[in-house]
């Protein structure tokens, strides 16, 4: 039997520690702008007006490692080891690119990479690993196929504003409008296929837990225990409820329940790239017959309901709950609805075609060591209003999102 989840915003614990899952605000904010040549799409798309050629377009995406950084900074505190640093610029460079991915760039990217530390608190030692991290990281990509320059960046010393760091980038690229992937396609009869976000695959040293890189500011509270605000003020906003600060069992060191990875490897999974997968799913199907791509970051599996028109969104076969997340879940209490709205939970790349496509996406998962199933489908919107919704259907339990 189904039991039903009514609708909620940004409540709970993750709003009260000051993120917000949705991001009504900044919607609210940007939403009323210019949206660019295909204003549906999963990134801003405007004109070339680089080089002024009317057959293409220009793509620029912003983002970063959010509050992982600080885990980092825990584990280097801790263990004296730098080189943990170098997943922290793998996050913030995947954050980035994986959105371009996902309205189909593959190739002439140039990112720049911003640094904002504490200088009294973070030495030269960790700028090289975060510097160094970056070229392994870019130079991983192309060997996979996926184009991409390093255009440099900057590293400002700005202690009033940070007690640590912030890691950050900024990805351009330019794009033939032929081969843009448009989100707007995405409607109803579509297979929505998910592809892991943790696991072992082909291009990576390791397992990964799959947490990416959202979320980190309730997974750190939620696993880690006081010792750490006590010992590290510095990696909280003090005006974080004392209950909802550091208020977990565990230390980086100690296993994680159900993985062979401690809490600390699995909170510091570098996020992984789609990019191999993309680039060769839009090789074999091309842009139009992928409908969309959808990178399940911010807004966790509600994230698709931003996309398309008069969309029911059903996810009824969603992939085991990885350990991290399960684990999150326990040990805060978290109910299945915000864990679904803050945390991918097993998959982070929403991939929507026509069920006669699903074998090829599939196929290309499997020969990467992906693991990818269909996850759902979609309907036509069951709202007054035709707006899009959400449906997660889960351990006989629905959670709907509106």
């Amino acid at each position: 039997m189904v039991h039903e989840s009514k609708p909620s915003s940004d409540s709970g614990r993750y709003a009260a520690r000051g993120v917000s899952a949705s991001k009504s605000e900044v919607h609210a904010a940007v939403d009323r702008l210019d949206r660019g040549l295909y204003p549906s799409a999963f990134c801003k798309i405007v004109a070339d007006n680089l080089t002024g050629n009317p057959d293409h377009c220009v793509v620029t995406h912003s983002d970063g490692s959010g509050t992982k950084a600080l885990l980092a900074y825990l584990w280097w505190k801790e263990t004296g080891d730098a080189s943990v640093f170098r997943g922290i610029a793998q996050d913030s460079i995947i954050m980035n690119i994986d959105d371009l991915l996902c309205v189909g760039v593959t190739k002439g990217v140039i990112l720049s990479s911003t640094i904002n530390r504490n200088a009294k608190a973070i030495p030269g030692a960790i700028l090289a690993e975060l510097i160094n991290g970056t070229e392994d990281v870019l130079a991983m990509l192309r060997a996979q196929g996926f184009g991409i320059t390093s255009g440099g960046g900057e590293t400002a010393d700005v202690g009033d504003l940070t007690p640590t760091l912030t890691v950050d980038s900024t990805a351009t690229a330019i794009l033939a409008r032929k081969d843009v992937v448009d989100a707007a396609n995405v409607g109803p009869g579509l297979a929505i296929v998910g592809i892991a976000s943790g696991g072992t695959c082909s291009y990576e040293k390791g397992e990964n837990s799959g947490i990416g890189s959202n979320g980190l500011t309730s997974a750190r509270h939620e696993l880690l225990s006081k010792y750490y605000a006590e010992k590290y003020p510095e990696t909280y906003d003090k005006a974080t409820p004392a209950e909802l600060a550091y208020c977990g069992p565990h230390r980086l060191q100690d296993p994680l329940p159900g993985s062979a990875l401690t809490v600390g490897q699995a909170l510091l999974s570098p996020t992984r790239t789609y990019a191999p997968y993309a680039l060769r799913l839009l090789q074999a199907l091309g842009p139009q017959r992928v409908k969309g791509l959808v990178h399940c970051s911010g807004g966790g599996q509600t994230k698709c309901r931003r996309f398309g028109t008069n969309v029911h969104f059903i996810k009824d076969n969603l992939f085991p709950t990885p350990p991290i997340f399960a684990e999150i879940a326990k040990v805060s209490g978290t109910d299945a609805k915000e864990m679904h709205q803050v945390y991918n939970m097993g998959h982070r790349l929403e991939v929507f075609l026509a069920p006669a496509d699903v074998p090829v996406a599939l196929q290309i998962a499997a020969s990467l060591g992906l693991a990818a199933q269909v996850i759902g489908r979609t309907e036509a919107s069951a709202q007054p209003d035709d707006s899009n919704h959400v449906t997660v259907i889960k351990d006989g339990q629905a959670l709907a999102y509106a």
